[in-house]
């Protein structure tokens, strides 16, 4: 977009000069109208096109809130960007909405403008908004859009304050144990070794446990990332190690569930939202395999979808997979036989919040005490493979 350099009359008739990004001459006198500027003079600066980068989750959110508000009172497309791009609070946005504006002002549709920006819109957000223009109903779809979106982004909220504590308390178990290894340990070594009794076999394990961090300290730092850049690169290059891993993901105790209704629920809501507004059940699945993020969950849907497509109901098709509880597979069959299966879709997604909810709540509480019991296992061990030969000593004193 445009960047000019302008001289403008205010209300006192005071020269006010500046620079402005705007579409064309037009464009910007209407924004120094807006300022209570008269145009003079204008020239323009550079027409470097800046790309718009990314905007984050919450920015997209309120973007999107942004435009289905003032499209619900009314306003104009053209005229609704033009307003966003004026008050935007993030120099992306204000970049994204001049795009759209530039875009939809040659002749292009608002979903068509918004799939040049892949990097924020995703395939189906940009198909919900062409399907929300064909039907007439854009500022419902945009509403739906930004409650999806909000829901997400307090599944994903929930998910890192869960895996926060045991990410701090693995943290400091390691910090406890090098201290131990490296400081602690080796200082009663020799006191320990210069007893007289032999030593029993757990605090010969426990030295040399200490002489390995002191050895190869390096290899200890470097071993762990490596190893995930291994396992990272071998998973790219192999597609069969890389759907192994995401099966391996969906079992890890606790999280693997807990991540598994995660998807679930956002592949329900996102199919109802999809099917509430009038795209087609493949296509709407279709969709939705491709951002569940996970290969077996893809694989599943892609199943599904080769049922449907050859006569096999919807309820049917998702209960040979078992992916839901027979509770969900009985809500899709009723909505198919009502015909309401928006209706229930919306409601397998409202079972799976509570579900995720609850479930973030167990592993929380569950968390907790299985960390502990963990680091009082490892200082337990130390500590009695340090005290129990000096108490044997001592037993022997007596005795």
């Amino acid at each position: 977009m445009p960047r000019f350099q302008y001289r403008a009359a205010d209300a006192n008739h005071r020269i006010v000069k500046g620079q402005i990004e705007a579409l064309h001459e037009t464009d910007l006198v209407t924004q120094l109208d807006r300022l209570g500027l008269t145009l003079v003079r204008a020239s323009v600066v550079t027409k470097h096109k800046r790309a718009v980068k990314s905007l984050t989750q919450q920015e997209l959110i309120n973007f999107l809130f942004q435009m289905e508000m003032l499209m619900r009172a009314g306003v104009p497309i053209l005229t609704a960007l033009g307003d966003m791009r004026d008050t935007a609070a993030s120099t992306e946005a204000q970049h994204l909405s001049a795009g759209l504006y530039e875009r939809i002002q040659s002749g292009e549709t608002l979903a068509a403008a918004m799939d040049k920006y892949p990097g924020i819109f995703s395939e189906v957000v940009v198909n919900l908004v062409s399907s929300g223009e064909v039907t007439g109903n854009l500022p419902e779809v945009l509403r739906e859009l930004v409650r999806a979106l909000k829901w997400q982004h307090e599944i994903a909220a929930q998910t890192k304050k869960m895996l926060m504590y045991p990410a701090f308390a693995m943290t400091v178990i390691g910090i406890v144990v090098v201290f131990m290894m490296m400081y602690v340990v080796p200082q009663l070594t020799t006191f320990l070794l210069s007893m007289e009794q032999g030593v029993p076999i757990q605090t010969r394990a426990l030295i040399w446990v200490s002489d390995l961090f002191l050895k190869y300290w390096w290899a200890l730092i470097a071993l762990p990332p490596l190893l995930i850049a291994g396992v990272v690169a071998l998973a790219q290059a192999n597609p069969g190690v890389r759907h192994f891993l995401h099966f391996l993901v969906l079992r890890i105790p606790l999280f693997g569930e807990v991540l598994k209704k995660i998807i679930l629920a956002r592949l329900t809501d996102t199919f109802a939202l999809m099917y509430g507004t009038g795209i087609p059940v493949l296509d709407g699945l279709g969709h939705c395999r491709k951002v569940s993020g996970n290969l077996v969950i893809q694989d599943a849907i892609g199943r599904v979808i080769e049922r449907i497509a050859s006569g096999t109901s919807i309820s049917s098709s998702f209960a040979a997979e078992r992916l839901f509880p027979v509770l969900v597979i009985r809500m899709l069959q009723v909505g198919e036989s009502s015909g309401a299966l928006d209706e229930s879709l919306k409601n397998v997604s409202y079972f799976y919040t509570r579900e995720i909810n609850e479930s973030i709540g167990k592993a929380q509480a569950m968390i907790q005490p299985i960390i502990t019991v963990a680091m009082g296992l490892i200082l337990g061990w130390i500590m009695f493979a340090v005290l129990s030969p000096i108490y044997d000593s001592l037993s022997k004193m007596k005795t």
